[in-house]
């Protein structure tokens, strides 16, 4: 929890999957209360294994770290009744279903505010509720198909596949924008609202700066054409990031690996395909080790590229205290500090019965 910022506020989290879970943890981690409401058998994440088998979900448990899960039918007449009363009592409701899915089950934006009309209702949907493209099935990769971002990422010859998945991240980050900004409007005396949030114009909005610098893939200043904006391999097969696009630091890169005559040469037209690979010759010829001893202290926007097994014992994640591991996973707190306080841990997500749900939420 960071601060008790939203202490008090009740959310229905009846996402699936990645981005609303994500979305509604973040809303936990400020102090919100989050009931996860699920069909029976549950979030099919829960589980699936890395791999997409059925076993243990290494994710479930922690994008839904501090929830309290219940199970409603919402088939059923019984489950609506009871779903009806949830409403009634919630600040927010976030939900991930295909457009139309909620309408069919009875609770469309209309009911869900004749219910309650203060409730802030966030749908998050692959490419919005309407559109010809607003029933077309997907997944992370295609909604960033549809941004343009794709076209710029990768190789010469490819587009690569991005991980994480971004546009789940990002409209994750855009519900939450978009709630805590309903949520200002109602205090100051507005209604409840409908939000529509699609996956892919989230990114879409991350897309200005390709729009308005056009590049080619592997071509451009920041995406594969520069050679002081590149990842480099080492002799013992690792990898560095160098991305000392100011002139001071890439003279400070060219003056500590001793090569002062590639100064002038960072104004060379793009791609710099010579020159990446004269830079690429010199990070080849040690190892990682001794790149980061040599680069570390010398201010040129240079970091080794990490594993993920090496986090742990960064000493800057060590210090800043984000990084931790629940059980046999690891997990990364609410990214911020209040008055330099590091968050505290979540709470494990657990399972509870509707009536013990509602008793609490009506004692209020």
């Amino acid at each position: 929890m960071v601060a008790g910022f939203l202490k008090g506020l009740r959310v229905l989290d009846m996402s699936q999957y990645l981005p609303g879970p994500y979305a509604a943890r973040m809303l936990a981690d400020m102090g919100a209360e989050v009931v996860k409401v699920e069909p029976p058998g549950g979030d099919p994440v829960r589980n699936l294994d890395a791999e997409g088998k059925p076993g243990e979900s290494p994710f479930y448990g922690i994008v839904n770290a501090g929830k309290t899960i219940v199970t409603i039918d919402l088939k059923s007449a019984e489950g609506r009744a009871e779903f009806v009363d949830l409403v009634r009592l919630a600040d927010i409701l976030l939900e991930s279903y295909r457009p139309g899915a909620m309408e069919r089950l009875g609770f469309g934006p209309a009911r869900l505010k004749e219910i309650n009309p203060g409730l802030i209702h966030c749908a998050l949907s692959g490419f919005g509720q309407t559109g010809p493209a607003r029933l077309a099935s997907g997944h992370d990769l295609n909604y960033e198909a549809m941004t343009g971002g794709l076209s710029i990422c990768g190789t010469a010859e490819t587009p690569v596949i991005p991980f994480p998945p971004m546009a789940d991240y990002a409209g994750a980050l855009q519900a939450v924008i978009a709630v805590l900004g309903a949520l200002v409007g109602r205090d100051h005396g507005s209604p409840g609202c409908y939000l529509d949030v699609s996956l892919m114009e989230s990114l879409l909005a991350w897309q200005e700066l390709g729009m308005a610098l056009p590049a080619t893939r592997a071509g451009g200043l920041i995406n594969g054409g520069a050679a002081g904006y590149q990842v480099y391999r080492t002799a013992d097969g690792g990898f560095v990031s160098l991305s000392p696009l100011e002139p001071k630091f890439w003279a400070n890169f060219c003056t500590a690996v001793g090569r002062p005559d590639w100064i002038e040469r960072r104004f060379e037209p793009m791609p710099q395909t010579a020159l990446i690979g004269e830079v690429q010759a010199l990070f080849a010829s040690q190892p990682r080790a001794y790149w980061e001893a040599l680069l570390d202290p010398a201010e040129c926007c240079f970091q080794a590229i990490l594993e993920y097994d090496e986090l742990e014992n960064h000493p800057h994640h060590r210090v800043r205290g984000l990084l931790q591991r629940r059980g046999r996973f690891k997990e990364v707190l609410f990214p911020v500090l209040v008055d330099e306080q590091p968050p505290q841990a979540r709470t494990a997500v657990r399972d509870a019965s509707l009536a013990d749900v509602l008793a609490a939420w009506k004692k209020r």
